[in-house]
C-alpha cells in the first residue's frame, strides 16, 4: 500500500460524533508512552500527524484520520499509567469501552506493546478484554530498535506462551520501529488485505 494522503478529520469523546461508519476503521491503542503516535506518523510518513509527547497520557480523545480517502485510522487514548486524575482515567475507560462495543465499522484493533518489557498484566488484561468482546485485533511490538533482535524475539515468545494458556488461536504479531521503519510494509500490506475483504 502506498499512502498518498493522510489527513486529520475530528477529535471527540463520543462515538455518535465519529465520522460516518462507511469505511473500514483501524484503531491503535496501547499503554501510555508505548510509542503510538510515533508509529502512526511512521506508517503515514507524516511527522506531525499524530501528536507525540514525552509525557504519558497525551492522547485523551478519539482521533480520526482519513487515509487515501478509503479507510480510517484512529488514535485512541492509552490505557494504564498516566498523570491524570482517577476520574479522568475512568472517563477514558468508559469512552473506549463504548467505542469498542458500538463502532460498527471497527475492522481491527492494533494493540501496541513495548518490546522491551516482559508480559505485563495491563496488556494481557486488555487483550483478553478484546477477546471477550469478539473484536478482531493484532499485536504490534514497538521500539525494536532499542534492543537486540534476540531480546525482541524473547519478549514475543513470552507473550505467546502466556496467551497460549487461554487462547486457542493467536493473533497476528508485528515487530516495528518508528526509527528505522521496521514493520511498516507488513502492517500496511495487512490493512490492504483486510480492506479487500471488508464489505460495508
Amino acid at each position: 500500500m502506498v499512502i498518498k494522503e493522510a489527513k486529520f478529520l475530528i477529535s471527540n469523546t463520543r462515538v455518535d460524533l465519529c465520522p460516518e461508519p462507511n469505511k473500514p476503521e483501524y484503531a491503535f491503542i496501547g499503554r501510555s508512552n508505548v510509542g503510538k503516535s510515533s508509529l502512526i506518523n511512521m506508517l503515514t510518513e507524516q511527522k506531525g500527524l499524530a501528536k507525540t509527547s514525552q509525557s504519558p497520557g497525551k492522547t485523551q480523545l478519539i482521533n480520526h484520520f482519513l487515509i487515501n480517502d478509503k479507510w480510517y485510522l484512529v488514535d485512541l487514548p492509552g490505557y494504564g499509567y498516566a498523570k491524570v486524575s482517577r476520574e479522568s482515567r475512568e472517563q477514558w475507560r468508559k469512552m473506549i469501552n463504548y467505542y469498542m462495543q458500538k463502532r460498527e465499522n471497527l475492522t481491527c484493533v492494533f494493540v501496541l506493546i513495548d518490546s522491551r518489557h516482559e508480559p505485563m498484566k495491563v496488556d494481557l488484561d486488555f487483550i483478553h478484554y478484546l477477546g471477550n468482546l469478539g473484536v478482531p485485533f493484532v499485536i504490534v511490538f514497538t521500539k525494536t530498535d532499542k534492543q537486540s533482535a534476540t531480546k525482541t524475539d524473547s519478549t514475543i515468545a513470552a507473550y505467546t506462551r502466556k496467551m497460549q494458556e487461554t487462547w486457542d488461536e493467536l493473533p497476528r504479531m508485528f515487530k516495528t520501529s518508528s526509527v528505522d521503519k521496521a514493520g511498516r510494509d507488513e502492517i500496511l500490506n495487512f490493512i490492504d488485505e483486510v480492506n479487500a475483504q471488508v464489505q460495508l
